[in-house]
């Protein structure tokens, strides 16, 4: 039994979602998503709720569950308030700028990181070390940042790098004398 899954999705007023084919949509004031609907779990609109249930008592519907109850769960969070991430840059010389579209790295190579924005998606750099990816679809948001991350990950012993905000580095000793 999927603790998580038991429990029903409630959608907030001004929040539209319906099932067409299919394909879960879900209008908000931020926008709108869409999901495809797994065929091992029932999807039923009631009462202002949306609950998820397995078809059958099998293995992977039951897997299923709870994992596409949460997914729809991000539909309408995503909608109403949207999510974000911060990325911290650490280092000498390090910094990023946001420029329209695009964000600007400078992370210590010969040349400097220039990465188009996806659609969807807002990046805002208060300052030179830190830039925070905004978006409805949790996603594109966790997969952006990630992409970002990727350029310089932090390491262990200065702990210079691209992190997360909150992201605990597990620092070493450097070499003893």
């Amino acid at each position: 039994m999927s603790r998580i899954g038991k429990r029903p999705v409630a959608i907030p007023s001004g929040v539209e979602a319906k099932i067409d084919n299919g394909i879960l949509s879900v209008k908000g004031p931020k926008g709108t998503l869409t999901m495809g609907l797994s065929d091992l779990v029932s999807y039923k609109l009631e009462d202002g709720q949306i609950a998820v249930d397995p078809v059958n008592d099998t293995k992977p519907a039951r897997s299923h569950w709870g994992m596409q109850r949460t997914m729809v769960s991000n539909l309408v969070e995503g909608v109403t308030e949207g999510f974000s991430k911060t990325l911290q840059i650490s280092g000498v010389g390090y910094r990023a700028q946001a420029q329209g579209k695009k964000l600007k790295l400078q992370l210590g190579y010969s040349h400097d990181v220039d990465l188009d924005v996806p659609e969807g998606l807002k990046v805002e750099t208060p300052d030179q070390t830190t830039v925070i990816i905004s978006g409805i679809d949790k996603q594109s948001v966790g997969q952006f940042a990630a992409e970002i991350r990727r350029w310089r990950k932090p390491e262990p012993y200065k702990g210079k790098g691209i992190k997360y905000q909150g992201e605990y580095i597990f620092r070493k000793e450097g070499k003893k004398k």
